[in-house]
């Protein structure tokens, strides 16, 4: 006699949990009844979030001879899972009848697919062997691009290799590096631009340059964070017309500027508002920073002479003494209008060669042609502007550099007298 079945206890409203009436002694006697894993109608249906994006379905390649086996199995699935459980008994003699001509199809079936795979077996290796057969030909040789080649530096003028184990100063790529700065400075060439700041002249910008240079002192910045500055004041004055009040504003946030982008521990905002006498507000500073930035395409790696007279005095082995002499030229030059439109390549070689000059050195030697790209008949005009520079009475009121190179630091330079022009053109004609 089959088990009584027991009624489902109705939640009541507001409950989440059931409650059944029945003891339970009755629960453990009835048999459990399986719930449903289909939702209820009222609630909507259960959707996933993405798609199958996996790679987990099979991808089924169908061979000939199996399409009709694979049909065939899969409507004798579909028929078996349609039929009633009432009528298994019915269909189970009826099943065993059918068995042996199916078998024996599913028999001819497989031997037709082991047949053919045979034959896919022998045509692939017969393929094979033909390739194998075939002459290989050799691989294409890729052409390296230009830039991409060692350039190729005579021994004689290799100033690298004594420094092959020291990885700062990457001996490697030091003559592509300069290479390349000396390419950057077609993008960064200026032009006389006093003709477009009507409330500005040459001597206010000596006079900004000048206060620059003691600013570098007290801050003791380094020497490329002083150049760097000079060149960002000159692009941003050759683009935007500004008025005298502004000057110092812009000389000081070039500062600012050039001592994120070299400084190891650059000052920060408040010390150049200090150093301008509270002239200024912060938002002011920092809204010509943005001002700078945006004339500059914030592209501020603007190649500077200083970096270039380094590496032209290593091609001599120049000592010190004489490297600071031409430092001092170079830096006397940045207060000079006349001296914007020169690249810094040009005027780096120009002061290094004058101090050779006045050193008795020698002059404008074939390993300082190499490595710079440049000739005497390049550097001649450049030279002579050095020296009408060096030779016309110092103004009393810029006297920044000249101090800062009368110092025993610095070999007390400033008190040597100029190179004289007769020596100076012997050389340029040699």
């Amino acid at each position: 006699m089959p088990a009584p079945r027991v009624k489902k206890a109705v939640a009541s409203t507001g409950s989440k949990i059931p409650k059944f009436s029945a003891s339970s002694e009755n629960k453990e006697k009835a048999p459990q009844v399986k719930r449903s894993s289909s939702p209820p109608k009222a609630a909507p249906k259960k959707r996933t979030a993405f798609i199958d994006i996996t790679n987990a379905r099979k991808v089924q390649i169908s061979l000939p001879g199996r399409k009709k086996c694979a049909a065939k199995k899969e409507a004798k699935k579909t028929s078996s899972s349609s039929v009633p459980e009432k009528n298994q008994d019915n269909l189970k003699s009826s099943s065993v009848s059918s068995e042996e001509p199916s078998l024996e199809r599913e028999t001819e079936t497989e031997t037709g697919e082991n047949k053919e795979e045979e034959t896919l077996k022998e045509s692939a290796a017969t393929a094979e062997e033909l390739v194998a057969l075939a002459p290989v030909p050799p691989p294409a040789v890729q052409e390296v691009p230009p830039h991409l080649c060692k350039q190729h530096i005579p021994e004689e003028f290799d100033i690298d290799s004594e420094n092959s184990e020291d990885c700062f100063l990457c001996p490697e790529y030091a003559k592509d590096i300069f290479d390349y700065l000396k390419d950057r400075e077609e993008k960064f060439t200026l032009c006389d631009y006093m003709n477009m700041q009507p409330s500005l002249n040459p001597e206010m910008r000596a006079v900004l340059i000048d206060w620059l240079v003691e600013v570098q002192e007290n801050f003791e910045l380094y020497h490329e964070t002083l150049y760097l500055a000079v060149k960002m004041t000159d692009h941003y004055l050759s683009k935007v017309p500004i008025q005298r009040e502004m000057l110092q504003l812009i000389g000081s946030t070039a500062m600012l500027i050039a001592s994120k982008f070299e400084e190891r521990n650059p000052p920060c905002v408040d010390d150049f508002l200090y150093i301008c006498d509270d002239a200024y507000r912060k938002e002011e500073l920092l809204s010509m920073e943005v001002s700078i930035l945006q004339s500059l395409s914030f592209d501020v790696n603007i190649p500077i002479p200083y970096r270039f007279l380094r590496r032209y005095a290593k091609c001599v082995n120049a000592g010190m003494d004489t490297l600071t002499l031409a430092r001092y030229y170079c830096e006397l030059s940045l207060m000079e209008m006349e001296m914007v439109t020169e690249r810094g390549s040009v005027l780096a070689s120009a002061c290094l060669l004058m101090a050779l000059v006045h050193k008795d050195l020698g002059g404008w030697t074939p390993i300082l042609q190499f490595h710079s790209g440049y000739q005497l008949s390049d550097l001649a005009p450049v030279v002579r502007k050095l020296h009408h520079m060096l030779s016309s009475p110092p103004d009393d009121k810029l006297k920044a550099v000249r101090n800062k190179y009368a110092h025993k630091v610095f070999f007390e330079v400033a008190s040597l007298p100029p190179v004289s022009r007769d020596a100076l053109e012997e050389a340029l004609s040699s």
